[in-house]
């Protein structure tokens, strides 16, 4: 059965359960929302230059219309970010850890089988999967689904909430999706720990709950999320499950700090001293994180906002030239800026102004 699905690649399997930081890339545009290549390439530069260990891209951040037949620009963002991903393995040493590239896969199946193998022509490791486009079909049906796109590309799971054009999905819907041979890690991004929990367990229960990596894509509870290990009992066995990473819009901005984030994480999760007062602020800083990105979310309005308010924060620093969406009326909520400026005067400590400032003429060139 293994053999009909092309296996992920050793290396970037090991990264992702490891844990990495992985920003979902946004789209570069110009005041006539065309893409705007210098900025985009400007982007992919500054993720990798944070320390970003992968990237995400064609994924909800970048804007689901770039597939629109009017726009057409699926293939060309992909191709800009994986050249920026070759580039960087040009000039970095050759101890640095590869950069794993996930590539978002969407559509009916037809489609989505498409994409996958345009991701994996173009170099991705593995298609991040969405099921918006099916839902209304049987849960049988998303896994047939799910098993005809794994047979083009390795699988990265996808719960995206309702609210911004995801479906609920069951226990036993990821059960069974976790029993798929390639799939190599799962973003876990209901916004509910209800659902959450219903990811973790159908995981622990599968065959290859030691294979797949979590990621986190619950923006508005990160740093708990990285921090939690849940112990989950499989027929007397007591399976220890973690948060590898996270796939986030959230961490499209202020990337720097979101990278230095993770790291504490994952030192104090592994510290085998004590780590109370440790954890009592890490535990405190997230609620801060929590708080910036009901701003650039735009919470306050069922998130109508988040991709503009990514937009608006990258504008204010100089990689974009605009916060503009492909639908002209796709902008920031009222009061939204008020928010966002808000935030990021209260946490200074959590923006990374001064990292781009440095280096925003490197990207740029």
């Amino acid at each position: 059965m293994n053999a009909m699905y092309p296996q992920p690649d050793e290396t970037i399997g090991a990264l992702l359960r490891r844990g990495i930081a992985i920003p979902a890339h946004p789209l570069a545009l110009t005041a006539s929302r065309v893409l705007d290549e210098r900025r985009q390439m400007a982007l992919s530069r500054y993720y990798l230059a944070a320390g970003a260990g992968g990237l995400a891209v064609g994924v909800h951040t970048t804007q689901f219309a770039i597939r629109d037949e009017k726009v057409g620009l699926l293939r060309p963002v992909l191709e800009l970010a994986a050249a920026g991903v070759r580039e960087h393995a040009d000039t970095a040493s050759s101890a640095a850890p590869a950069i794993a590239l996930i590539a978002g896969v969407c559509g009916k199946t037809r489609q989505a089988v498409c994409e996958a193998a345009c991701a994996r022509e173009l170099g991705y490791h593995a298609g991040l999967l969405s099921l918006g486009a099916l839902k209304d079909a049987a849960e049988a049906e998303l896994v047939e689904h799910a098993q005809e796109v794994a047979r083009e590309i390795p699988l990265f799971g996808f719960y995206l909430q309702p609210s911004v054009g995801g479906r609920l999905l069951s226990y036993d819907f990821w059960r069974r999706f976790a029993e798929i041979p390639n799939v190599i890690a799962i973003k876990v991004a209901p916004f509910n720990r209800y659902q959450t929990l219903d990811v973790v367990r159908a995981v622990a229960a599968s065959s290859r709950w030691a294979d797949i990596a979590l990621y986190t894509g619950n923006d508005d509870t990160i740093v708990a999320d990285l921090l939690a290990e849940y112990r989950i009992e499989i027929d007397g066995q007591v399976r220890r499950m973690r948060f590898a990473g996270g796939l986030l819009g959230h961490w499209a901005c202020w990337t720097h700090v979101a990278r230095q984030l993770l790291d504490r994480c994952h030192q104090l999760r592994d510290s085998a001293t004590d780590c109370g007062h440790d954890m009592y602020q890490l535990l405190q800083l997230g609620h801060q994180v929590t708080d910036m990105n009901a701003a650039i979310f735009d919470a306050a309005n069922r998130f109508r906002g988040c991709i503009p308010g990514i937009h608006e924060v990258l504008r204010r620093q100089g990689l974009l030239a605009g916060n503009w969406c492909l639908d002209p009326k796709e902008q920031l909520s009222p009061g939204q800026a008020d928010e966002i400026t808000r935030v990021c005067q209260s946490y200074p400590d959590l923006v990374d102004d001064q990292f781009i400032r440095e280096n925003l003429g490197l990207w740029l060139t």
